[in-house]
């Protein structure tokens, strides 16, 4: 039967792309313009960090999230505004003392991480559900503090994206809707192919998705050469698509994505191809009870 598929754009993300592609948007003018033409593409929702404009490093400075949301909100165009709380989790130990963290360690409070959550109330904000190996450092989210985020968006009314990127992830999250720190059924995005986590492929997903609360919203994506074939899968298996220059900045094999418009307009032919539709931003809010 038909149905309507939800597409979230994570637009800029917080890894070294600009310098591979210039495409992807550094300044909040830029982040916000993405946003906005993304939502223009078919995107009901968009994923948003921000950079530091000179040095195009991830930042966590307020006033450049609170720029990019009141351009977007002043824009006229409807979308649902995400924003990440995941910059403030990497460690790397010191090499010498690894009670020493190395200076790539980025650390911050429960209270720092959803700061400009509190002070913006976007419609949706991530919640990264664990820890793990990330490239070459130490993604850590322990339950403690994953408690107190998680009872200060809650309290916000702001709807956690409980981003799992392993099985024992999503168990945790689970947990965690059972102790009422997260409001069921919750809305869950997959994260498929990042190094160390679950591989993108279709058993992973299909795995992953077995383990699911009833009833709950998800949507999944693959990292680069995977986002498309990782599409494909997550609306054949009843989910929902995330695609953008975060994760990936290639439109085709050996074809740098001219924008993030592009690659949510080349999902939703992907969605159409295999008999469904895009939905609305309006629609995406029933949907996810916004």
């Amino acid at each position: 039967m038909q149905r309507k598929v939800m597409i979230s754009c994570a637009v800029t993300g917080s890894a070294d792309t600009p310098r591979k592609n210039p495409a992807v948007p550094v300044t909040p003018q830029q982040i916000a313009q993405s946003s906005v033409d993304a939502a223009k593409a078919g995107a009901a929702i968009v994923h948003i960090h921000v950079r530091d404009p000179l040095t195009t490093r991830p930042s966590m400075d307020g006033t450049l999230y609170r720029e990019v949301v009141d351009r977007i909100r002043s824009s006229g165009v409807d979308v649902l505004i995400n924003l990440t709380t995941g910059p403030g989790a990497r460690f790397a130990p010191g090499m010498d003392d690894p009670l020493k963290p190395s200076p790539a360690t980025t650390l911050k409070s429960p209270a720092q991480r959803v700061e400009h959550v509190l002070a913006l109330l976007p419609d949706i904000c991530s919640l990264d559900m664990g820890s793990m190996n990330m490239g070459g450092h130490v993604f850590v989210n322990s339950p403690a503090y994953l408690e107190a985020m998680a009872i200060a968006i809650r309290d916000a009314d702001v709807l956690p994206e409980l981003e799992v990127f392993e099985a024992g992830h999503l168990l945790l999250a689970k947990r965690m809707i059972e102790t009422g720190h997260i409001k069921a059924p919750g809305m869950f995005q997959i994260c498929l192919g990042i190094a160390w986590g679950q591989p993108a492929t279709p058993e992973a997903m299909a795995y992953m998705r077995s383990l699911l609360p009833m009833g709950s919203p998800w949507f999944a994506f693959g990292i680069s050469l995977h986002q498309f074939p990782m599409a494909a899968q997550a609306v054949l298996l009843g989910g929902h698509v995330r695609v953008g220059l975060e994760d990936n900045i290639y439109l085709a094999k050996g074809e740098l994505a001219p924008s993030n418009a592009a690659l949510v307009e080349k999902a939703v032919r992907i969605i159409e191809l295999l008999g469904d539709t895009v939905a609305t931003p309006a629609e995406a809010r029933e949907l996810l009870g916004r």
